[in-house]
């Protein structure tokens, strides 16, 4: 079985669909504002410690079982653990992916319908309350948002059953660069708008007035969830590493490329916005609400480069969710393919059709089913609070455990340095914080996401 299994082609793909799996629309509406309300730089430099500190240590704590086990995150523990509990530590990760990937396809999908609409034209010569008018029409729509939610599933779902090197690696291969491409001429067009220095001032000068203990928990959450640890992608994707492939640099290569990608969302977005006098706030309506208005103004004496920002800025949040969807549903497809037997494109099936029937209920409970909640939530939010605030902060608090305490430390050296064919000067350190840092820290972030501190 582990002879058969496929693997990425070659380190460059290796690194590029785990970066793609960690970048995703979270880096570009939820870092920038993070950053700019809570301190600036001194936020950046306090995410970058919390990066280094624990994001990379928990992120090669995934590699360590993905590779070391040779399977998908369901089988994994009980590869490594065979016989005792810690199974249903992966099948958590598996089921994490997959709600996941019920809801955030709905999101995906908006970023569908944005691109057609920049590509039309469709802002030009719109108010601010055309924009609001706009996004609540569609979102509560019964029928276009869950069709291009469907249309963008069943694009990953192409791209998911082609298999690792062919459909992942490919695919990874041409959106990464293109996505940095992309967002690198965004931010030259912004940062030389006039009145850019204001928003490069927001975003980048360091205001340590504002670090206090909730600026704290705020950068630790962020450097957990933006490198997309505890939903079972890294695991699943580091299963099909080569031998060779080193896990702390890998792991090192991923947390830059996110952390930067991040950072330049934010010099696209803040700049072009304090440009025009506007102050962007978070979550969906920043992207869908708020900067189409700011393209509008800003480049409102130069229509032919509003209509090119526009339509390059959702080209590139098609990509970054595409990135995303694409290892979330693999996790899922990797379980069913290898567990029940099934060929990769029937077990992709299952997915695909599993999270349409989710991202319509999703789609539904934010228009016509909004009356129908559990716990006061509709389904989009109740699975956002269930996976974002349970299941990911569990799922890298059991596998810091699990790495840290659990599993044979031979294997754990075996694992980062390629069967000692590399020097490990961080091991101890590596495992004192899986053991002890890193319980504590993710306590606190789980603790506050409840919203108990």
């Amino acid at each position: 079985m582990k002879s058969e299994r496929a693997n990425f082609g070659s380190k460059v793909g290796a690194i590029l669909a785990s970066a793609g799996s960690a970048v995703g629309l979270g880096n570009i509406w939820r870092f920038p504002y993070e950053t700019g309300s809570n301190g600036g730089s001194a936020f950046i430099l306090l995410y970058i410690l919390f990066v280094l500190m624990l994001g990379i240590p928990i992120m090669i704590a995934e590699f360590v079982v993905g590779r070391g086990s040779q399977a998908n995150t369901g089988a994994a523990y009980r590869v490594l653990a065979p016989g005792t509990r810690w199974k249903w530590a992966g099948f958590m990760g598996v089921m994490a992916g997959f709600l996941i990937l019920g809801y955030y396809s709905v999101v995906a999908g908006w970023t569908l319908e944005y691109m057609a609409r920049a590509a039309l034209n469709g802002f030009a010569g719109k108010t601010p309350d055309d924009f609001i008018a706009i996004f609540t029409d569609f979102s509560q729509n019964p029928f276009r948002p869950v069709l291009w939610m469907a249309l963008f599933l069943l694009g990953t779902h192409f791209i998911i059953v082609k298999g690792v090197k062919k459909g992942i690696e490919k695919a990874s291969k041409i959106m990464m660069p293109l996505l940095f491409i992309i967002i690198v001429i965004l931010m030259i067009c912004s940062v030389t708008l006039p009145g850019a220095e204001k928003g490069l001032e927001f975003l980048l000068k360091p205001d340590f007035s504002k670090v206090d203990s909730g600026v704290l928990l705020s950068a630790m959450g962020q450097a957990f969830f933006s490198l997309s640890l505890g939903m079972g992608c890294l695991m699943t994707y580091a299963s099909y590493y080569s031998k060779n492939t080193n896990l702390g640099k890998t792991a090192f290569s991923v947390s830059i490329i996110d952390t930067c990608v991040a950072i330049l969302a934010g010099l696209v977005i803040f700049p072009a916005a304090f440009s025009v006098g506007i102050s962007p706030d978070a979550g969906p309506s920043l992207i869908f609400i708020t900067l189409p208005n700011v393209f509008q103004q800003a480049f409102g004496n130069f229509p032919v480069v509003a209509y090119i920002f526009s339509v390059l800025f959702y080209v590139l949040l098609v990509v970054a969710a595409l990135t995303s969807t694409i290892s979330l549903h693999e996790v899922a497809t990797a379980y069913f393919h290898e567990e029940f037997k099934l060929t990769r494109g029937r077990a992709a099936s299952i997915v695909t059709a599993g999270c349409i029937f989710l991202g319509v209920i999703s789609s539904l409970s934010l228009g016509v089913m909004k009356g129908y909640t559990l716990f006061g939530l509709g389904a989009f939010d109740l699975l956002d609070y269930f996976t974002a605030k349970i299941l990911l902060p569990f799922g890298g608090l059991l596998t810091s455990v699990f790495v840290g305490w659990y599993l044979d430390k031979k294997i754990v050296w075996d694992e980062l340095s390629n069967r000692g064919s590399l020097k490990v000067p961080f091991f101890k350190l590596f495992i004192f914080i899986l053991r002890y840092v890193a319980p504590v820290a993710i306590g606190f972030i789980f603790i506050n996401e409840l919203g108990l501190i």
